[in-house]
């Protein structure tokens, strides 16, 4: 009699293939083991010939977060529960690099310096070259503490000046500024919507 190994099992509709709690448990053990970081380094080193690093684009996104979540916190303006990101992008839109996760009471700037010391390292880290390249932000990230970072990692500032509550204009060199560099950053609002 012949072995019949060949044959598919049949399918029983009582028995589910796969149930939350096996994909809950295989990404809280990837995530736990580094697995999820070491894919996430290869993919940017898979496409880092196609990255454009004379610009890096940063931008925060608020996701509601209804069920809860590490860092999570209301956020008036979106009515809600929120974490908030910051990912850093090349000129195509590629995300190389990403903050951690910040509370949604929080701003965009909330710990700003160390959350882009932990970014450019990481940059770093994977081979990326960055000195020279344009930091392009909006206001939300015009802080002293974010200006002196990118200067100490050879990255030029370029972030729109904050004018809130300044009556009288800022002392010192004027900051570097280019309408037509700034626009290029539509690319990050590409990848938000």
């Amino acid at each position: 009699m012949e072995a019949v190994a060949d044959c598919p099992r049949p399918a029983r509709p009582d028995k589910k293939e796969i149930s939350w709690q096996a994909v809950y448990y295989h990404f809280r053990k990837w995530s736990a083991d580094g697995s999820l970081q070491k894919v996430w380094q290869a993919s940017i080193q898979t496409v880092q010939s196609d990255l454009d690093l004379s610009q890096l684009n940063l931008d925060g996104s608020h996701a509601l977060a209804k069920k809860g979540g590490e860092s999570v916190a209301y956020q008036g303006r979106k009515r809600a529960k929120t974490s908030n990101i910051l990912p850093i992008r090349d000129a195509n839109g590629y995300i190389i690099a990403s903050t951690g996760i910040v509370a949604g009471n929080h701003h965009d700037a909330f710990n700003l310096k160390a959350h882009l010391q932990t970014a450019f390292k990481s940059m770093k880290r994977l081979g990326l070259t960055i000195a020279g390249a344009f930091f392009n932000a909006d206001a939300a990230f015009d802080t002293y503490e974010a200006r002196q970072v990118c200067f100490n990692y050879g990255v030029i500032p370029h972030i729109a000046e904050n004018k809130r509550n300044c009556k009288a204009p800022k002392r010192g060199r004027k900051r570097l500024f280019n309408a037509e560099v700034y626009k290029r950053r539509f690319a990050t609002e590409r990848n938000f919507a």
